[in-house]
């Protein structure tokens, strides 16, 4: 299976999420007067609150295995997703992830979901703790660094079928943090002449950012020159190329309308 920063396929063609350490992308939206001053986000560390309330993370079971972080920022549609974690098992999607909430009271809002359906299969949600969800990052980082060899021949091979994929001047992106713009992305691509509108934001039907994005470049060769940021860095998370076309591009952004 592939993850985005350290990819492995897990021999279904699904890509089953980050191996590496999630570092919480939290826009001060997310909290403050939303939640309380008692729940004021406190800076001098990403995962400290104000006051230590309880920590916003919940744990889901059930989860189809062709399950993105778009299908579950859709499945608690009207909460705040800071971030999706998926759990995984000798390789393989274990069908659980943890997902972050803006601030600790969304929790209440989470569990209200508890068995409703993902598609054709109902969704356990449980309240879950700090500790369960750093543990969770930990294994994940675990097994990034000790890969098979079985696991890093098939994360090659989908390196070799991304190099040797016709480039058409369009690249979709995946991983974006949430809050990205599309100045984030211009400077991300710094090196390419890129104005705002050749660069799509996907969004759901609620409105709100799926974490992809496509780019149009000038031409073939600078989309193709563009792969190199691949697994880079925007922001804390790991991006994610994928050469594209401009039907893939004009399906995308007419289903978030």
């Amino acid at each position: 299976m592939f993850y985005r920063g350290n990819y492995v396929d897990g021999g279904d063609g699904r890509e089953m999420g980050p191996k590496r350490q999630r570092i919480l992308d939290q826009p001060t939206s997310f909290y403050g007067a939303s939640a309380g001053s008692s729940f004021m986000y406190n800076e001098a560390s990403p995962y400290a609150y104000a006051g230590q309330p309880p920590f916003p993370v919940v744990r889901l079971r059930g989860l189809p295995f062709d399950c993105t972080e778009a299908d579950v920022t859709e499945f608690f549609h009207g909460l705040d997703i800071v971030d999706v974690l998926f759990v995984h098992k000798h390789g393989r999607f274990s069908g659980e992830a943890f997902v972050v909430l803006g601030y600790p009271l969304q929790v209440d809002f989470a569990v209200q979901r508890n068995r409703q359906n993902m598609g054709r299969r109902y969704i356990e949600v449980f309240r879950s703790k700090r500790q369960e969800y750093y543990k969770a990052i930990a294994n994940e980082v675990s097994d990034a660094r000790g890969g098979s060899p079985r696991q890093k021949a098939r994360a090659r091979s989908y390196d070799d079928a991304k190099d040797s994929a016709q480039h058409t001047g369009v690249l979709r992106l995946r991983g974006l943090p949430f809050s990205a713009g599309k100045d984030d992305i211009m400077e991300f691509f710094k090196d390419f002449m890129l104005s705002e509108d050749s660069i799509h934001i996907t969004l759901n039907m609620d409105g709100r950012p799926t974490g992809e994005a496509f780019v149009e470049f000038a031409n073939p060769e600078d989309s193709k020159a563009a792969m190199a940021k691949d697994r880079m860095t925007l922001g804390s998370r790991y991006i994610e190329l994928f050469p594209s076309s401009n039907e893939e591009l004009d399906e995308a952004v007419s289903k978030g309308r």
